[in-house]
């Protein structure tokens, strides 16, 4: 019987994992190729061209370029990936600690709009434990960003735990909030398989912005004049802030590591999410680097597991 702590030692996937799509904005196809990563890699974007490695973007909240729409980090060279957070959302949601994650494209495939091919991919393949102790990012007091009527705040905890309000001016969605434990289980059943939303009276101008030229009803929930216009309608109730609340666990993985702390966002969105974070590292006495305690698996002699066993 193991009597270590469970989560103490830092993870990686099992095998690689191959994954095809395309992007919801660029409407390109896109491949990607997750590799195992040892110790202390952390979650880096391998930047390929013609079969070549062009860049290595961590990701990290100190490489993102944009956060509108979408979630784009790039380096000083001017090599950005976008869409990033879904794919985050699914490492950092399965407690996936180091990967690398190599595409040859600009933009991580949209896939069916949620976090959930990327969790099977990893299921499947299975996860692999490597012998250093994990590490967090542990907020030690309340960091709040307020951006008109939306705001963020990041507060002592000893796990992590999201809690997310949305409001939208149409029946379809009004407000809605919801709050979790965040663990793999959690992640994968109640936040996995929420997609991303759009409304048609935006595609007009997405589309005269060189955006949204990938999106189809196979990968976004779209709201027409208050209705659902997909044929098949919601995967589950609240559909709508599961998702907000999974871009969230993507965008706070640019943490770099896992976050001991309870996030609380109100109306927000992307950019919100990296506000806060750029302010818990602007303010050195709000969080320190902690790691898990260096355990081994400690087997309980024959005898004494029989006294147990026995209720003695």
């Amino acid at each position: 019987m193991s009597k270590r702590f469970i989560g103490a030692r830092q993870t990686t996937i099992a095998r690689e994992i191959k994954l095809q799509g395309k992007g919801v904005h660029s409407g390109a196809p896109v491949s990607v190729t997750l590799h195992p990563a040892g110790p202390d890699t952390g979650l880096k974007f391998l930047v390929s061209k013609r079969g070549r490695i062009i860049a290595e973007i961590p990701a990290e909240v100190g490489y993102v370029k944009n956060l509108t729409l979408c979630t784009v980090i790039g380096d000083d060279t001017g090599v950005t990936v976008g869409t990033v957070e879904h794919l985050l959302a699914a490492l950092r949601g399965l407690s996936v600690d180091n990967c690398y994650i190599e595409i040859d494209s600009k933009e991580v495939p949209i896939m069916d709009g949620s976090s959930a091919p990327f969790v099977n991919a990893i299921d499947q393949a299975g996860i692999r434990e490597l012998p250093e102790p994990r590490k967090y990012i542990k907020v030690l007091k309340p960091v709040r960003v307020q951006e008109g009527d939306s705001w963020g705040e990041l507060t002592p905890h000893s796990g992590f735990h999201l809690d997310v309000e949305i409001e939208f001016d149409t029946p379809v969605i009004g407000r809605q909030r919801l709050a979790f434990d965040i663990n793999p289980g959690v992640f994968r059943h109640e936040l996995a398989l929420a997609r991303t939303f759009g409304f048609m009276r935006d595609v007009e101008k997405l589309w005269k912005a060189g955006l949204a030229l990938g999106a189809s009803l196979d990968n976004t929930i779209a709201i027409g004049d208050d209705t659902i216009l997909n044929r098949e309608g919601l995967r589950c109730p609240m559909e709508f802030v599961r998702h907000k609340m999974l871009d969230a666990v993507g965008d706070l993985a640019l943490a770099g590591y896992p976050l001991l702390g309870a996030y609380r966002s109100v109306r927000g969105g992307h950019r919100l999410n990296a506000s806060v974070l750029k302010a818990l590292f602007a303010d050195s006495s709000a969080w320190t680097l902690v790691q898990a305690p260096r355990v081994r698996d400690t087997i309980i002699p024959l005898p004494a597991a029989m006294a147990v066993a026995a209720g003695e």
